[in-house]
This record gives structure tokens, sequence and C-alpha cells, in this order.
């Protein structure tokens, strides 16, 4: 499974690059703050809304502490996703929040 630390990805967001975020958890926990430019879909329903995600696309998943974006990791991997963990999750993050 691939991973990134939220360094790594600050520096991403910072340089420009276009990432696809997946955050995880649920809609109670993002609302109360979460990193801009994310797409919600909590773990309990990625099985059931995997098909929104373009398997042409580089995800980068997101939870609060890198557990729940982890498990998220390995089912999309296994259906094909191109996907990588964010070790440590909004636990760690640094960056902007809204």
């Amino acid at each position: 499974m691939k991973s990134m630390t939220t360094s790594e990805l600050q520096a991403k967001m910072e340089a420009g690059e276009a990432v696809h975020l997946i955050d995880v958890r649920e809609v109670d926990e993002v609302a109360a703050g979460h990193i801009p430019g994310i797409v919600n879909i909590p773990l309990g329903l990625l099985e059931f809304r995997m098909h929104e995600l373009d398997k042409n696309k580089s995800y980068i998943m997101v939870c609060r502490s890198g557990g729940r974006s982890g498990q998220a990791t390995a089912f999309l991997e296994a259906q094909g996703y191109d996907v990588t963990n964010m070790s440590g999750g909004m636990l760690e993050w640094a960056g902007e929040v809204k």
C-alpha cells in the first residue's frame, strides 16, 4: 500500500499539483474541519459510492488518524484504483483547514 505523510501532501498542494482527496470520515467529523477540496465519502459508504471515482485518476485517502483511510486504500487498491493513504490523518495535518 502506498502512503505519504501530511507534510508530503502539503508540499504537493503548495506546489500547485492537482490532488484528488477523499475523506472517509463521517459527515460530522468533516464538518468540524477538513482539508479544502476534499470529497467526503464515509468509509461505510465507500463500497456503494466507488463508482463515483475514476480509475484513471490517483486519489489520496484521508481520515482522522490514518486507520480508516488505510482500510479504504487497501479496499480501493484491490478494486484496481490508484490510491495512496495519508498517514497520520487530520491529527497530524498542519495545513489549511476549512
